[in-house]
């Protein structure tokens, strides 16, 4: 009887130890009112927990950086091995992160670089340069910019001034479209070009609309065509639709283009209606999957696969860049239904 008391004490002290060794990840998300970051922080924790990990996973609010830095603080108390984050403001963090490196915590960015800190381990993301030329290259190739055509008028509205990628995306934009800006062949009629701009705080689809309202009422009211809102996201792009259908444009062949990001739900029934062009598609099941490889082999000590690197002002960030593409309506039902991304129904009107 003792021998058999003896085992079973074995074994739980045994599955007690296993258990205060599982490895634990905290997730920090920047908010819960965008669709994509939803989806990340669904797919990211399935993946984690999938794999064996203990997850903790947080939302700050509505982009609020406080809540972010308390709640990672929080992590570190609660003895998380690793953090993977998608900052609210990409130079905010430093102090939690200095902590963080001091407990030997590694850090992980998820799809936004973390500034002006050397407590950076890893960064997974797409590639956010060549989702504006993306864009971009969109709007190019649908007026056939590069065969003389043209004037078409064209505006922009690019994303949070505190999200690092908001520039990536609008320079990739721009780098695609300057040259005919630069001959005449796009003509910005507000003459607002500079990020600091267009920009959106917050990737707000209200600011954006309301930014709209503003430049359809002050320079296209008197029937100047608007051919083009080259917008960062689908947040912004349904800002631009709002705007555009409460002025009275309907869609069909005078309808501007209008660029998105993310594939959000809203914004695919848009391009069904004819109310939105195209939208980069950025599957958040491969950046998870990527994400949770990577902390695999760093807690593991082993090498971590790597395809580039992103400076944060202090160091080169070791970076994987994942491959964007872009849906519209010749191929969304491949890329996001087939693919399982979305199912039918909700993608139905």
């Amino acid at each position: 009887m003792k021998k058999i008391l003896s085992l079973f004490l074995v074994m739980a002290l045994l599955l007690s130890v296993g258990s205060a060794l599982a490895e634990k990840v905290g997730i920090s998300m920047p908010t819960k009112s965008l669709q994509r970051w939803n989806e990340d922080g669904e797919y990211l924790q399935k993946e984690f927990e999938a794999a064996g990990y203990e997850v903790e996973l947080q939302y700050a609010g509505d982009n609020d950086v406080p809540t972010q830095i308390a709640q990672l603080e929080t992590m570190l108390l609660n003895e998380c091995d690793v953090l993977v984050i998608t900052a609210i403001e990409a130079n905010a963090l430093g102090n939690v992160l200095a902590t963080a490196k001091e407990n030997g915590v590694k850090v992980v960015c998820h799809d936004r670089i973390i500034l002006d800190t050397p407590a950076v381990d890893y960064y997974a993301t797409f590639d956010n340069f060549q989702v504006g030329e993306i864009q971009g290259q969109y709007v190019v190739d649908t007026l056939d910019l590069a065969n003389g055509a043209g004037p078409f008028n064209i505006e922009f509205l690019a994303g949070d001034p505190g999200d690092n990628n908001a520039t990536y995306f609008f320079n990739g934009g721009i780098s695609k479209v300057q040259e005919y800006l630069d001959n005449g062949q796009l003509v910005c009629v507000s003459g607002q070009t500079g990020f600091d701009q267009v920009a959106t705080p917050s990737w707000k689809t209200e600011t954006a609309q309301a930014r709209m309202d503003d430049i359809i009422a002050s320079y296209y009211s008197d029937g100047t065509p608007l051919h083009v809102v080259l917008c960062s996201n689908d947040s912004t792009a349904q800002g631009a639709t709002n705007a555009l259908v409460a002025a009275g444009f309907k869609a069909g062949e005078d309808y501007p283009i209008i660029t998105g990001q993310d594939c959000d739900i809203a914004s695919v029934k848009n391009i069904v209606k004819g109310l939105q062009a195209m939208s980069i598609f950025k599957d958040t099941r491969i950046l998870a999957a990527r994400t949770v490889q990577m902390v695999n082999s760093v807690l593991a000590g082993e090498e971590v696969e790597v395809n580039s690197v992103v400076p944060n002002n202090v160091l080169d960030v070791p970076t994987f860049y994942c491959t964007p593409l872009f849906a519209d309506v010749n191929n969304y039902q491949e890329l996001l239904i087939e693919s399982g991304y979305y199912t039918a129904d909700q993608l139905a009107d």
